[in-house]
């Protein structure tokens, strides 16, 4: 058998087989996050039991997610960018519920903000909160269909590549944003330092 690229007989160009593999290989990682489609007000409370879901999941605008950057308290927030399509995504997200833990009884907060299409968030992410046993808060953000329009306005220099996290707190004007995977020695270096700063 030759080492050839075999391409199908109905006329199909070098050009479309190489994008739908490209594609395929950058879907396995994550790039660019998911565009939203439509615009919802449901709140996911179905199936929803205390131990599995911590709050309710939340569509949230990009207008909403901006005012809590700005929220006036001494808490250290970490918002966590994802999607239930991002592998990295998946790997890192139990060292956030892990780190929560850690700091449960200090001025720290998680929450994790879903790039998932908001017409998904029934069949898709509450499922996948309850299999993952995710408890901390879950937005959905509704950020309409040109993620080009607010990616910018969430951090600056962010490219749109996921997983991406935003670590801010009022108390000092601190902010760090990281677009990038973290492993759990990693974030909990990043949080180690957030937290001696907003001491």
């Amino acid at each position: 058998m030759s080492n050839q690229l075999l391409l199908p007989r109905s006329g199909t160009s070098v050009t479309y087989v190489l994008a739908t593999c490209l594609y395929l290989f950058l879907g396995l990682g994550c790039s660019k996050p998911a565009p939203q489609q439509k615009k919802s007000s449901n709140t996911a409370t179905a199936n929803k039991t205390p131990s599995t879901i911590n709050k309710d999941i939340e569509l949230i605008t990009v207008d909403q997610l901006l005012r809590r950057f700005n929220q006036q308290t001494d808490t250290l927030y970490v918002y966590n960018f994802w999607a239930t399509w991002c592998k990295p995504c998946i790997e890192e997200l139990p060292y956030f519920e892990e780190l929560a833990a850690k700091y449960s009884n200090k001025k720290l907060k998680v929450t994790l903000v879903s790039l998932d299409f908001t017409d998904q968030l029934e069949s898709r992410v509450v499922p996948f909160v309850q299999k993952k046993n995710l408890r901390q808060e879950v937005l959905v953000l509704n950020g309409g269909s040109n993620p080009n329009a607010w990616i910018n306005r969430i951090d600056p220099v962010w490219s749109g590549s996921i997983p991406a996290t935003l670590i801010i707190s009022k108390k000092n004007a601190y902010r760090r944003f990281y677009e990038r995977e973290f492993s759990k020695a990693e974030l909990d270096e990043v949080i180690n330092a957030a937290w001696q700063k907003n001491e």
